[in-house]
């Protein structure tokens, strides 16, 4: 046994080393930071659907479409993001987009009316959509061996801000006022768009799009890689996984306490320890399908979920609500597995649009779950909505055994 975790600690030292070694480890850094911020700022609307609920008379079907509209916003940037990542670099994108998010983040605290709230949380959704493709594409030019694990890292920072980042809001909201629990970010992306313009590196002239557009010969290849099984199943899956992450993120907490009896403090505690989580599972996913592929990784981290959605209905008091928390985080992983499968089979030279257009394709038919989610809770079908979650989950177990090895 000894000589067992002697060895695995080895590993693990080794594969530390490899991901900070060449002046990598500051740029993984900046990324990683960047996207705690971009994903954790998402995740501060569950936790104050109440204020938003109260200060602007929304009732659970108008807040799930409020929530709908920020990943619809969020699935419709995919795209410019990965063409704006192709033509102008990383190092440009990623800066945008965290200015981006400050700016836009200032007009949802500012919001007058609910026309605006919406309006703002759109432009919110988008400047986060900026960041996505550009961080996968400078960590697949960085770690070209070391893909699943580098991803693995960023992913676990994008879980510890949603873990971090909305508890903290809900004490500032309810210690100040609810704008500061949006509003004490602001200065954090700023920080970040600094540090990411220092540190990401810029790329080679001849690497970086020259703004003529895609031609025929392009499209044709693009399209030829899009029709791949290992991309369409991958997708679906991807599909499948979002709608579950988004629903269930959207409405946990309100679930916890309309459905369970849970205080609003008890409620945030489990949803970050949910999120907290991932930040071991993450790594580990990425470990898992650097190791076994993606057939073995994604069924793993797609069986809790399928287990625990069908029995959270039954459940009731913190600690059995806890262990479904838990079984149901390891949905977290699912990203973290496919998305590796998806660069890899898209070319170099086509791979930050390529990957906008499957991200954009997937978080816009995942965007509607919240509002159809909410719709359902509005006329008492909460429990049966999570059953359907459970559905969808196991869905993605049938599709590991369908997308290709690579």
């Amino acid at each position: 046994m000894g000589d067992t975790s002697s060895g695995a600690l080895s590993a693990f030292g080794t594969g530390a080393r490899e991901l900070w070694s060449g002046g990598r480890g500051k740029v993984l850094t900046a990324v990683a930071g960047g996207w705690f911020l971009s994903i954790g700022v998402r995740m501060i609307y569950p936790v104050m659907l109440d204020d938003l609920q109260s200060a602007y008379g929304l009732d659970l079907s108008t807040a799930g479409l409020l929530l709908t509209v920020l990943f619809l916003a969020y699935a419709l940037g995919q795209f410019p993001g990965g063409v704006l990542s192709d033509r102008f670099g990383e190092r440009a994108t990623l800066t945008a987009s965290a200015v981006l998010s400050a700016v836009t983040l200032t007009l949802v605290v500012t919001a007058g009316s609910t026309i605006v709230l919406f309006a703002a949380t759109a432009l919110l959704g988008f400047g986060t959509a900026l960041y996505a493709v550009g961080r996968y594409t400078v960590l697949s030019r960085l770690y070209s061996d070391r893909l699943g694990a580098a991803n693995g890292v960023t992913a676990a920072s994008q879980d510890a801000g949603q873990s971090v980042l909305p508890p903290i809001a809900s004490v500032v909201a309810a210690t100040v006022f609810w704008q500061l629990g949006f509003g004490f970010v602001v200065p954090l992306f700023l920080l970040s768009a600094a540090a990411l313009w220092i540190v990401v590196p810029t790329r080679a002239p001849d690497a970086v799009d020259d703004g003529s557009g895609l031609d025929r010969e392009e499209l044709r290849l693009l399209w030829s890689v899009l029709r791949q099984p290992s991309v369409v199943y991958a997708t679906v899956a991807m599909i499948l996984g979002l709608v579950v992450w988004q629903a269930f993120t959207s409405f946990y907490p309100t679930y916890l306490i309309a459905e369970k009896g849970l205080s609003k403090t008890v409620a945030s505690l489990l949803f970050g320890t949910f999120f907290a989580l991932g930040i071991l599972i993450k790594p580990l996913a990425g470990a898992a399908y650097d190791r076994f592929g993606i057939r073995r990784s994604l069924t793993a981290v797609a069986s809790g979920p399928t287990v625990a959605l069908v029995a959270l209905p039954l459940v009731d008091g913190f600690w059995p609500l806890t262990v479904v928390t838990a079984l149901v985080s390891t949905l977290l992983g699912f990203a973290t597995v496919l998305e590796p499968s998806m660069l890899r089979s898209l070319p170099d030279e086509l791979r930050g649009t390529g990957f906008g257009i499957l991200r954009s394709i997937s978080f816009t038919v995942g965007a509607a779950s919240p509002a159809l989610f909410g719709a359902a809770a509005d006329r008492g079908f909460f429990d049966e909505a999570f059953a359907i979650l459970a559905a969808f989950a196991g869905g993605m177990i049938l599709l590991a055994f369908l997308i290709p090895e690579r």
